[in-house]
């Protein structure tokens, strides 16, 4: 097996950083496919904390090519901080560790005022978007407005079209009470921008289809999680990209037939930031516990959290979606030291009982999540090795979500280092 997909199961920040960083050490490739820095991964490595925001969890694995695909949305000022970073911790990040795709488009600068102006006006209706202009600049891109990162490799063209679409960005931004964007404060920044990152740039697509030809394993990394996807998710308070696993091909521009296996990541608990519904919300002291424990803060914007118990029926609607079949569970040592953990196994909803998240905003209002109660457990897990040695009551827990899911677990995290997992099967080795 050559090529692998790993996926969000839930609202994003499962974990995805830390088990794609722990599977690249076998990888050749690894690829991020759509989102762009309103998205995070936080990885610890020999106890120092490590947080990105494009630049794939696989990084620093020497032997690895990181790839960022066309689906990404890029704010090149973000993306050049990355890099010069990891060239101040000693790292070589040229063109043979790190791919970026030309046809990604990019973030301007008014594409962050329009985003944070809106949410202004929206007060109580806001979505919760981080306001990193991720939403406009897919806008354009969908609208033929866009600039894609080959294009300010192009002086004399990007000025003409900057000069156009300037003038209507402005209006709006006149409409919205904000600032406008004056001509010269982007063009010349922009254009150095460019020259920076050419060397960089590539038709990633080419790239995948050769490596993939020549039998290297390749992982893709997708950003948030299942239900923040535009269409699949729990709409109007989701992304701007599809983060489902189908969009791996379109982001990257793979083949559908070239995919070998998706695997899902899924929070022991579950977390959301921003607005939105979330069923299983627990808004007393235990989700004050578990947002503490769980160190839950946004790693893009550093807002708590909401905390909640696991729901199962979100994350099988998220395995029928992705067409998952592995699965890694991630901070199960957060559960630690509680004496009741419930699961959701179902809805109530008008005193019927559903197996499924309904797509209205009003209908989800009004459920009210079945449990089962298991038994907790007091361990620390962090510095167990094998899964025969975990406690009886984490392997009840671990079956439970198994039997439901109906789809076998391959890894599992235990703290927050790469030594914290359990690998119970490898799926390179498929």
């Amino acid at each position: 097996m050559s090529t692998l997909v790993i996926v969000g199961t839930q609202w994003g920040d499962e974990g995805k950083g830390k088990i794609v960083d722990v599977l690249t050490q076998k990888a050749d490739y690894v690829v991020r496919f759509q989102g762009g820095n309103n998205a995070g991964h936080t990885l610890v490595i020999n106890q120092k904390k490590y947080i990105f925001h494009l630049i794939p969890s696989g990084i620093f694995w020497p032997q690895t090519v990181c790839v960022i695909g066309n689906g990404v949305v890029v704010d090149p000022e973000v993306l050049i901080n990355e890099i010069e970073k990891l060239k101040k911790e000693g790292l070589k990040i040229d063109s043979d560790k790190l791919l970026v795709s030309e046809k990604a488009h990019t973030i301007m600068p008014y594409h962050k005022a329009l985003d944070l102006a809106r949410e202004k006006k929206a007060k109580k209706n806001k979505i919760g978007t981080t306001c990193r202009g991720i939403g406009p600049c897919y806008e354009d891109k969908a609208a033929r407005k866009g600039f894609r990162l080959i294009d300010l490799t192009y002086p004399e063209i990007f000025k003409e079209k900057l000069k156009i679409v300037l003038e209507e960005k402005n209006f709006i931004l006149k409409y919205l009470n904000a600032e406008i964007i004056k001509f010269e404060d982007i063009y010349e920044r922009y254009i150095k921008y460019g020259e920076y990152l050419k060397p960089y740039l590539t038709d990633v697509s080419r790239v995948l289809w050769k490596a993939k030809k020549e039998g290297m394993k390749i992982l893709f990394e997708g950003a948030q999680g299942t239900f923040l996807d535009i269409d699949h998710g729990t709409y109007p308070y989701v992304t701007s990209s599809n983060t489902l696993a189908g969009n791996a091909c379109c982001g990257a521009g793979l083949g559908p037939l070239e995919i070998d296996l998706v695997l899902g990541v899924v929070k022991a608990y579950t977390t959301r930031v921003g607005e939105g519904p979330f069923p299983t919300e627990i808004k007393d002291k235990l989700g004050d516990h578990l947002r503490t424990k769980g160190n839950e803060y946004g790693s893009t914007t550093g807002r708590p959290r909401r905390c909640g118990w696991l729901d199962l029926v979100l994350v099988k609607t998220a395995v029928r979606l992705n067409s998952i079949k592995a699965i890694a569970l991630t901070k199960l040592d957060v559960l630690s030291g509680l004496e009741k953990i419930k699961i959701c196994i179902g809805y109530e909803y008008e005193g019927k009982v559903i197996d499924y998240l309904p797509s209205s905003l009003i209908e989800m209002s009004k459920l009210k999540p079945i449990y089962k109660d298991l038994p907790g457990w007091k361990e620390d897990l962090k510095d167990i090795k094998k899964f025969e040695n975990l406690p009886k009551e984490t392997k009840l827990y671990i079956k439970t979500i198994e039997e439901y899911l109906e789809v076998p677990l391959y890894l599992i995290s235990t703290g927050p280092e790469r030594e914290n997992c359990l690998i119970l099967k490898n799926p390179f080795e498929n």
